[in-house]
């Protein structure tokens, strides 16, 4: 009986270890490199200062491209693959208005690593770094981050569908997206949060500014908001031309944004309906009172964000290049 118990006892660990390789699952550990890469955060670190001193459009960037990977089959740097057919993930329509600052951050980030660690440290890690310093470096929080993840070895624009917010979202749409990453209402809050160093093209809510009666005016807009998104977004204003989402410290990772909806400067249609939402508005009225209380929030949601669809075994790389997969 008691061999026969032992017997169990390892089936069952092989079977959960065989599990765990196959559903990509793994053990993420702020301390993953500390022999194999000691000193990869300083080394990202550095190099993501270099690049915010060059533009600050750096912080922003870095940090949607890492909410954009994260959200279309989990944190494995996919969204920066190249492709020469244009059909990776970054072809995506929804993926079109990624700053090309962003991806060339974490393509020095981990030319630099490479050169200390060879074939060591993931883009997918080094990607999670790089979000974290962007926003300690525009006077947000600093928080440990869990490392250990592989790149994965999909890219498809097909892919991302459905799997990104959009700037019209509803609360209820809002909320069951954040719940397939594991994320709840405070994360969902928190998150957008972010927003505060953000800026948008004027196309993705230009048909919003402009949705308006000779009684109300502009849908949704406080008036004098509205006029001064349309000096800057006029009805024929070219894809290009952006504008910064906090109106009022667009590069200060702050609270800001939680009392701008308060203020009717939501501008999206979806960043305003947190605030009118009954689910997530007393988040938004807690965040805009106690900056605190946001980033302890916005830490933990960045670290629950970043265990999403976590590669490893079979299912990922370590590539040499960013953009583009090992050759097998």
């Amino acid at each position: 009986m008691e061999r026969w118990r032992r017997g169990c006892c390892l089936l069952t660990v092989a079977l959960v270890a065989a599990m765990a390789v196959v559903s990509g699952e793994a053990k993420l550990s702020p301390g993953h490199y500390r022999t194999t890469c000691p000193r990869v955060e300083s080394i990202v670190r550095a190099a993501v200062a270099r690049k915010v001193k060059e533009t600050f459009v750096t912080v922003p960037a870095t940090l949607r491209l890492f909410f954009h990977d994260c959200f279309v089959q989990g944190c494995d740097a996919s969204v920066m693959i190249a492709s020469g057919s244009n059909d990776a993930e970054k072809d995506a329509p929804d993926n079109q208005s990624l700053a090309g600052d962003g991806f060339d951050t974490v393509v020095r980030a981990k030319a630099a690593v490479e050169k200390a660690c060879p074939g060591v440290v993931s883009c997918a890690d080094v990607l999670a770094l790089a979000a974290r310093d962007v926003v300690t470096m525009s006077s947000g929080p600093r928080w440990t981050v869990e490392l250990g993840r592989l790149d994965g070895l999909v890219s498809k624009a097909s892919d991302v569908t459905g799997k990104l917010p959009g700037p019209d979202m509803q609360p209820d749409a809002l909320v069951a997206m954040f719940a397939d990453n594991n994320l709840t209402v405070d994360d969902m809050v928190a998150l957008s949060g972010a927003h505060t160093v953000g800026f948008s093209h004027c196309t993705r809510f230009a048909g919003r500014l402009y949705r308006s009666s000779a009684a109300a005016g502009p849908s949704y807009y406080r008036a004098s908001y509205a006029r001064q998104l349309m000096a800057a977004c006029p009805r024929d204003v070219g894809p290009t031309i952006a504008v910064d989402m906090d109106p009022v410290t667009p590069t200060v990772f702050d609270n800001a944004y939680y009392a701008n909806l308060a203020g009717g400067l939501g501008l999206f249609a979806s960043d305003q309906a947190l605030h009118d939402g009954v689910v997530s508005r007393p988040a938004v009225e807690g965040f805009a009172r106690n900056q605190t209380l946001f980033f302890e929030a916005f830490k933990e949601a960045m670290v629950k964000l970043g265990r999403a669809g976590v590669k490893s075994g079979r299912g990922g790389e370590i590539r040499r290049d960013c953009t583009a997969f090992n050759q097998q």
